[in-house]
């Protein structure tokens, strides 16, 4: 199994879909589904009807899992999409942003 170019904690920004454009931090990461939760963005509603556990029922808002290639890594220099690449510096494989060159933390 490859390592995880996008981690549970690194911004990212979206490149596809209804919210195209929005940046936030990967709340769940998924590997072997090939999706991640990120937040306030894709967020889904399901209607719940009341129940004895839950009275007040109405709308219940949620972050939706996407799959992982509608997101790219935010920049840590510049906050735009990048992409990620793996190297070995001070003798650690470590993750680095393929636009600036900068060492992606995490």
């Amino acid at each position: 199994m490859a390592a995880a170019k996008i981690k549970k904690g690194d911004t990212v920004v979206v490149l596809s879909g209804k919210d195209k454009g929005k940046t936030g931090e990967v709340t769940r990461a998924m590997p072997k589904d090939g999706k991640v939760v990120v937040s306030g963005v894709n967020v889904a509603t399901r209607h719940k009807k009341p129940s004895q556990t839950d009275p007040s029922g109405g709308l219940d808002k949620f972050e939706a899992p996407m799959h992982v290639s509608k997101v790219a890594l935010a920049d840590p220099k510049t906050g735009a999409p990048t992409r990620v690449r793996f190297e070995e510096r001070d003798g650690k494989k470590v993750r680095v942003a393929v636009k600036s060159g900068e060492v992606v933390n995490g």
